[in-house]
């Protein structure tokens, strides 16, 4: 399994496989991408964590609500993860945020 963390208010839109974008007449399937719960954040922003299963190369991510011109960090479309982590690269994240938590600063939901 590889894993991927991604902001709250954004969803997965595309999925690519080995055949290019994910075709689930082809695979007889959806692509097996599940939210997990568990979140962190990080500076102000909640981090989910989503599991993906191996036969994913890169997932369209993008953000759920129509973009506001006052907010920059909204005026992104979309964006193509095509790098993900493996689980024990997401206990590393989660140990450096509950170390943050042992120092008096909670960050891990």
């Amino acid at each position: 399994m590889k894993y991927f963390f991604l902001s709250d208010g954004w969803i997965v839109g595309r999925v690519w496989g080995v055949g290019g974008e994910w075709n689930q007449s082809a695979w007889r399937r959806a692509p097996d991408i599940q939210k997990l719960d568990l979140c962190l954040w990080d500076k102000d922003e909640k981090m989910w964590l989503y599991r993906v299963e191996e036969a994913v190369l890169m997932v369209e991510v993008k953000p759920t609500g129509p973009a506001d011109s006052s907010d920059a960090s909204k005026n992104i479309g979309n964006v193509v993860l095509s790098r993900f982590i493996d689980a024990e690269q997401v206990i590393d994240r989660l140990g450096t945020i509950a170390a943050r938590c042992q120092t008096g600063n909670p960050q891990l939901i």
